[in-house]
């Protein structure tokens, strides 16, 4: 930028970006956040933010971690498949305060406009907690389709979607108790 006697690149560049992101959303809320906007306030031109993100969405999803890290690296392992399945909806309700709801709808919303492979991660990371269970005998098989492993995921994003608030415990006990373990027991 002209005026400034050092020029940002790399990984500093791309944190003072993601860190503009978040004061934005701040500011400005998702619906009104531009690329413009998120340049201007990280000092740099939005040539350089399409040059690493597609659109606001990409932008968004890729400051998520940045913030509240990375689900996968989060991963819970309690020994007992219910109890991991409980954990990962915790967490992903955790995120859900911590990067708040409206950016969530946004984001959700604009599903079409993010890279396909973002919804990939909550299969990886359920499967990996069913594979875990068959390793346990748990259940017999984590072969099974991928619209039923990531049923809970699915099931949570509906709530995140359709609630003002945050989604309740009881409703995520309720995701598993009621509709996940069944669901697998009839798939085994």
């Amino acid at each position: 930028m002209p005026g400034d006697s050092t020029r940002r690149r790399g990984a500093a560049l791309e944190a003072d970006i993601l860190d503009a992101v978040w004061d934005e959303l701040a500011d400005v809320g998702y619906a009104r956040l531009t690329m413009e906007g998120v340049a201007a306030r990280a000092r740099t031109g939005k040539q350089v933010l399409y040059r690493r993100w597609a659109n606001r969405a990409e932008l968004v999803k890729a400051a998520m971690p940045h913030r509240t890290g990375f689900l996968a690296d989060q991963l819970p392992d309690t020994g007992e498949l219910r109890a991991d399945v409980l954990a990962v909806l915790r967490l992903m309700v955790v995120r859900q305060r911590e990067i708040g709801p409206d950016v969530i709808r946004g984001l959700l919303a604009e599903a079409p406009d993010l890279d396909p492979k973002v919804f990939g991660i909550m299969h990886d990371i359920l499967l990996t907690l069913l594979q875990r269970a068959v390793r346990r005998g748990e259940i017999p098989t984590a072969d099974l389709p991928r619209r039923v492993v990531t049923v809970p995921a699915q099931l949570l994003r509906y709530e995140m979607v359709i609630s003002r608030d945050p989604v309740a415990d009881a409703t995520l006990v309720e995701i598993v108790d009621d509709v996940y373990l069944p669901l697998l027991a009839g798939h085994g």
